[in-house]
């Protein structure tokens, strides 16, 4: 019988690995908090890892396989320290963030990385991924995979991104909707299921080493246009320059008052890496209308005029429409 620890466990794509494992057949338990139920046929052992005392359970124990989420430096390192050594294997999953440079497009694994921030600098999540896989690597050496993905999408995103996109042009119907010019931008996305399918591969085969785990790079004039035939808008894209957007302080890529996934010029690195290893090693990539109808189906649930983490509201939109008009 496999035996795997999933610290944490009990989040989004956290869950979503502990059910494979569990579907696997392996016996799971989930390291948490305890603020939301572990995934069914998983145990959930109750631990805060801000706490000197959060692994005393877990370390009495001798493990198959640990998988780490955290981006948290300091919970990363505490969590090699006191596991390190009661364990097979470790899977770690970073980010494509951790890369020094998003102007060289198809760049692969080994591409220069941050650099560690330095004495009173802000350590940004980026960063806060070097430093963890460095933990990673230094107590695990040739039994750890480090998997960086790109944007993990799907259903119960809680980060609102992706899904803003189709669940708008859904909300919209057949009225206007504000997009920014698609011109040499694009986005490379990887479903949380394809994700988490390939993680709980990586630790069954106990293999070493780093891989990006990132979709296909897909324009963004393309992914609008299926999202708009998935969500069966009808009315015109209104599209508006870098320029005029930051103008009316419309945010890149993430937060309130943004347009997701747009990105500034010059980053054609960020959205085109290498995905040749993921996909040699058996990385599935569903199609991207698939994930967009998953999508979709998750923002109806939800609610396609909820408060978003992610995006403009309608009025805000609207306003907005109504300047770019004049």
């Amino acid at each position: 019988m496999t035996d795997v620890l999933v610290l944490g466990g009990t989040g989004w794509l956290s869950g979503r690995i502990a059910e494979r494992w569990a579907d696997a057949g392996a016996v799971v338990t989930c390291l948490a908090r305890g603020g939301r139920d572990a995934p069914y046929g998983t145990a959930l052992v109750v631990g805060d890892r801000n706490r000197e005392d959060a692994y005393d359970e877990v370390a009495r124990r001798e493990w198959d396989e640990i998988v780490d989420v955290s981006s948290n430096p300091d919970h990363v390192a505490g969590a090699v320290t006191a596991l390190g050594e009661r364990t097979r294997h470790w899977t770690y999953i970073s980010t494509v963030s951790v890369y020094a440079a998003d102007d060289a497009p198809g760049a692969d694994e080994s591409a220069g990385l941050l650099t560690l921030a330095g004495p009173g600098e802000d350590e940004g999540y980026g960063r806060a991924k070097v430093r963890a896989e460095a933990s990673v690597r230094a107590g695990l050496a040739f039994r750890a995979a480090i998997v960086r993905p790109g944007l993990i999408v799907g259903p119960g995103d809680p980060t609102d991104r992706f899904g803003y996109w189709v669940g708008r042009f859904a909300l919209a119907a057949t009225d206007d909707v504000l997009v920014p010019e698609t011109v040499d931008r694009g986005a490379q996305v990887i479903d949380v299921d394809d994700l988490a399918v390939f993680v709980q591969a990586v630790g069954r085969e106990k293999w070493t080493g780093v891989v990006n785990a990132v979709g296909d790079p897909v324009g963004l004039d393309r992914l609008f246009a299926e999202a708009r035939a998935i969500a069966g808008h009808s009315g015109a894209l209104v599209a508006a320059d870098d320029d005029w957007l930051e103008e009316h302080d419309v945010a890149y890529w993430m937060g309130t008052r943004s347009l997701p996934l747009w990105l500034p010029g010059g980053m054609p690195g960020f959205w085109t890496r290498s995905n040749v290893l993921y996909r040699l090693l058996g990385g599935h990539l569903r199609p991207l209308r698939e994930t967009l109808e998953r999508t979709l189906g998750d923002e109806r649930a939800r609610g396609l005029d909820r408060e978003r983490l992610a995006g403009l509201t309608r009025p805000d939109e609207l306003a907005l429409l109504g300047e770019a008009q004049r």
